[in-house]
């Protein structure tokens, strides 16, 4: 599981600690871009040597067999500086995108309003390597209200099944996701979103830096997690 790299929304919070002026569906900045580049020069430069009985953490190589990334433009751009390193298609999965989805928020109605997102002419434009899902025509791919939070952490047990049902036994697959859909996927299989309320749930946090990489091991009797938000690709100053 990598984040995405650093949004004008996250380096707006970083500036401000309100998310007065975000966009509903950020670029990434200048940090971001170089992040990025690091990123996919990281997995590119550790690719063909991957042995998954010996290498739990990577050090000879990554060699994904797959590699998702969300349609918010923020992973589809970090996905991208990855796909340019390596021989394998960025498919465009929607249901790892961030909670919440593509929304305006309203701070003097204190209410949050979705918004259609991109559509197929969009994607085809800016970055016409995406793989997009068959179901995505012109009307843009969110056009719903905004999501719950129950919601979100139902969408996470739905992408953990889809997930088993998409893959065989030895494939590595890469997701470039977000941070809030990251808690939510690791809450879910671990348990905390048996949680009684949104409350106590935030007492237990799992940090995902930009552009950083968790990997998981899933085996027909559990799923390990192998390592967390490592970021051994990005000099300290672009640490976000």
């Amino acid at each position: 599981m990598i984040r995405h790299a650093q949004s004008e929304n996250n380096a707006l919070w970083a500036r401000t600690g309100s998310s007065i002026g975000r966009s509903s569906d950020p670029q990434l900045t200048d940090i971001g871009q170089q992040q990025a580049r690091h990123l996919g020069q990281h997995i590119g430069k550790n690719w063909w040597q991957a042995d998954p009985d010996n290498d739990s953490h990577n050090r000879k190589g990554f060699n994904f067999t797959h590699l998702y990334c969300s349609l918010m433009v923020r992973a589809v751009a970090t996905g991208t500086a990855i796909a340019k390193k390596v021989d394998i298609p960025l498919v465009g999965w929607e249901i790892i995108h961030e909670t919440g989805g593509i929304f305006e928020r309203d701070h003097e109605m204190d209410e949050r309003i979705g918004l259609p997102g991109p559509n197929r002419a969009y994607f085809a434009q800016h970055f016409p390597h995406l793989v997009l899902p068959d179901s995505l025509g012109e009307a843009g791919w969110w056009e719903r209200p905004f999501e719950t939070r129950e919601q979100a952490m139902g969408r996470a047990k739905l992408f953990l099944e889809e997930l088993q049902q998409r893959h065989e036994p030895g494939d590595r697959v890469a997701i470039v996701t977000h941070g809030g859909f990251f808690v939510a996927v690791l809450r879910t299989l671990f348990g905390f979103a048996t949680l009684d309320n949104e409350e106590a749930e935030n007492r237990i946090w799992l940090h995902a830096h930009n552009t950083s990489i968790t990997r998981l091991n899933f085996s027909e009797k559990q799923v390990d997690l192998v390592y967390l938000n490592r970021l051994d690709h990005l000099p300290t100053e672009l640490i976000t």
